[in-house]
């Protein structure tokens, strides 16, 4: 299917040919009759996509501190490689279509394939022929409602939130700052309200076409006289901001022709350098609208498909499109009033000239700009790369791996890919992810041959030897079963799985592809283990006559509690999705099986605080050693993320983050240089394992128990016991 993406590194756009995103089981496949392109918004990224990357810097300060930051903790050459591969990821624009259900997931409540839906939302409602989008993300087209028109619900749900903020009350006097797309429909739904409404825009042809649209006043300069006549002189009940202005001049406007107790509600983005006298004095009451409405960013509704209660929270983001559509169903809003341009999908590039002035006419004027797409566009889930593998290939001697990944997210572009290219034994073959814009963008960046979002073509590829499993938690397990299934070497990232029925799952894949003829490499990422200063400490004390001692701090920092590996289906959780590869270090160290288990956290009562983000374990070892992996999630950024302590036969060592390791009393150690933690030597380890046919690079029987000891963390915190584990 075809799509527009953008280049965030360098602003050009293009119209690109991506494999159509697969259908999730709480959400719907539409194929696209119409998509609208928002002058403001989209207007914006097209405009600080084409800035110099010191001009981006400029435009988001706070980016650049989080960048300095990873700087610090990780070292310049890790963290700009991690920069880079994100600036090369391709901007996805549009957030408001319509079109035709095909696919419906089972989930996806009220819709069958043949609707009519209108889309919203960034990143799934786009300028594509196909789009996957949420089942809360779409709202069913009355009868009556043109395609067209049902392209507008996403700006019109947008000017409906800022309407309701408002609260507007029949008879009352309301005042539009900023009559662009939202402005103009605001104005609509306010006359549709009951209200007498001024309206307020730089541009002439934009306070003309208010008029027309039944403004009872709209003006383009003297606006504080025009509002004071308008109101008698008693000031403005309520003032809407739609404008987008890196002013504050919008808001201080507002204040200024308000009345006192007035509601100010601002929509668009606009400086907020608010006058403190006028907002005091009036004792005005400031409030903004957070896009589409309710459950707009939570992904708990935009992604998982849950609703809000309707008793409690009436209008929804999608409630609000429905209201919107209804709007338009009844002729209370004309968005087909507002349509000055419609081109046809081919040729979607000269809209983005338009809105950028390098059109045959600079000054032509433009409001609504509406896309048309082909009725007979074709899915087509799979698509050729950019395939340099061969010439690799033929460099190399026999013995290459054909690698596939499922999963494509930033740390499988920033850290896993990057380490592969540097493999000369391995080629590249097909790349699988949901969204066929992930898909294409990896497979052309890192050279993958095959770009698909169908997971059956990458097991069916012939010359995929391995798959990379780098995907959320929950689907670790199956997908790496189907890929052993399949006779494919497996590295999954971690955690091996969620659940201990999926141990025997694995088992079984390894028994069913045994039986076939194949001797298939199951792998975990657990990176940490092959770092040097892990080997060193595992090589220091490997000859140690008495117990080891283990002490692992983490200074992990929050994850909010919305964040998906929070959530127990989907990430399960902090223990088992991230402190499984400290375990994983003690359990090397020491060397020996672990025989219980004691878990302890922090109590709170802060809803901001998930308490099993801090906690303390300490595992015992059937040879006496003893560890504890103390993990903590509320200390302050600027403090390295790992220490790691042993004790043993006299001997101590201490690791630092992973930048040096002491021996105390001793010249041994590792000092200085940059981060190591052991990337490079598990995906070495890895392909020479696959290449070989020789022994896992980490045993079966230590994979599970590092799986083991993370539940009993957890059924610890659960009793507030110690668990006692199987010593064999």
């Amino acid at each position: 299917m075809k799509q527009i993406l953008q280049s965030y590194r360098s602003g050009e756009l293009w119209l690109a040919e991506v494999p159509t995103a697969a259908c999730k089981s709480n959400g719907v496949l539409v194929r696209t009759r119409h998509s609208l392109v928002s002058a403001g918004t989209e207007r914006m990224l097209v405009s600080l996509a084409k800035k110099s990357l010191l001009g981006k810097a400029r435009a988001r300060p706070d980016l650049v501190r989080k960048v300095l930051k990873r700087i610090k903790s990780e070292g310049l050459a890790p963290t700009l490689e991690k920069v880079f591969a994100k600036l090369d990821e391709p901007i996805t624009l549009g957030y408001s279509a319509t079109g035709e259900v095909i696919e419906a997931g089972r989930q996806a409540v009220g819709f069958r394939p043949g609707d009519r839906v209108a889309l919203a939302g960034a990143g799934y409602a786009t300028h594509a022929e196909f789009n996957y989008v949420p089942n809360n993300l779409c709202a069913r087209v009355p009868d009556a409602v043109s395609d067209p028109d049902a392209a507008f619900a996403t700006v019109g749900a947008i000017a409906l939130q800022g309407v309701r903020q408002t609260e507007p009350r029949l008879g009352e006097r309301v005042v539009v700052i900023g009559l662009g797309l939202i402005g103009l429909l605001t104005v609509q739904m306010l006359k549709a309200n009951g209200c007498a409404v001024l309206g307020v825009d730089l541009d002439d042809s934009k306070v003309a076409r208010a008029k027309e649209l039944g403004a009872d006043v709209a003006v383009s300069n003297e606006a504080a006289a025009a509002c004071e006549a308008f109101t008698q002189g008693r000031g403005a009940d309520a003032v809407i901001v739609t404008a987008a202005s890196s002013s504050s001049g919008p808001v201080q406007l507002a204040a200024e022709i308000s009345r006192q107790k007035g509601r100010v509600v601002v929509v668009g983005l606009v400086g907020m350098d608010l006058p403190r006298d006028a907002f005091y004095l009036k004792e005005l009451d400031l409030r903004l609208s957070m896009s589409y409405g309710p459950g707009r960013y939570d992904p708990a509704y935009e992604e998982s498909g849950r609703d809000y209660p309707f008793a409690y929270v009436r209008f929804t983001l999608q409630r609000n499109m429905e209201s919107f559509l209804y709007l338009v169903e009844q002729g209370r809003v004309t968005p087909s009033r507002l349509v000055t341009h419609r081109f046809a999908f081919d040729d979607a590039l000269s809209a983005y000239q338009l809105l950028s002035g390098q059109g045959p006419d600079r000054s032509e004027d433009y409001l609504g700009i509406v896309l048309d797409y082909p009725t007979d566009a074709r899915i087509d889930r799979t698509v050729a790369g950019r395939d340099p593998v061969e010439s690799r290939a033929q460099a190399t001697k026999d013995g290459t791996v054909g690698v596939g990944f499922v999963g494509a997210g930033g740390f499988a572009r920033g850290v896993l890919l990057p380490e592969l290219g540097k493999q000369r034994a391995v080629r590249l073959t097909a790349v699988c992810t949901t969204t066929g814009t992930t898909a294409h963008q990896t497979a052309a960046r890192c050279g993958f041959s095959l770009a698909t979002t169908d997971y059956a073509t990458l097991l069916d590829h012939a010359r995929t030897d391995a798959v990379f499993v780098v995907t959320t938690h929950a689907s670790h397990a199956r997908l790496a079963c189907e890929a052993l299934r399949h006779g494919k070497h497996v590295f999954v990232e971690k955690p091996l799985c969620l659940h201990e029925t999926e141990l025997t799952e694995y088992e079984e894949a390894l028994a069913q592809a045994r039986a076939a003829g194949h001797s298939p490499c199951l792998m975990v990422g657990f990176n940490r283990r092959f770092s040097p200063h892990t080997a060193l400490l595992k090589r220091e004390f490997a000859g140690r006559g008495t117990p080891m001692t283990v002490s692992y701090r983490v200074n992990a920092g929050r994850i909010p509690p919305e964040h998906w590996v929070q959530d127990p289906e989907i990430g399960g959780g902090r223990i088992l999705g991230e402190c499984c590869h400290f375990v994983d270090v003690c359990g090397h160290l020491v060397a020996s099986p672990p025989v219980r288990v004691f878990a302890s956290s922090i109590g709170s009562d802060r809803r901001d605080v998930v308490a099993r983000d801090s906690v303390v374990i300490v595992i015992n070892y059937a040879d006496g050693s003893l560890a504890t992996v103390s993990y903590f999630a509320e200390g302050h950024a600027d403090m390295p993320k790992e220490r790691c302590e042993v004790f043993a036969d006299g001997e101590s060592a201490v690791m630092e983050n992973y930048r040096s390791t002491q021996f105390f009393g001793s010249s041994k150690g590792l000092r200085g240089g940059k981060q190591a933690k052991g990337f490079a030597e598990e995906i070495t380890a890895f392909v020479d394992t696959v290449r070989s046919g020789g022994a896992w690079p980490i045993e079966w029987t230590s994979l599970v128990q590092t799986q083991r000891v993370c539940w009993a963390a957890l059924r610890s915190l659960e009793t507030g016991e110690a668990v006692e584990l199987p010593s064999a």
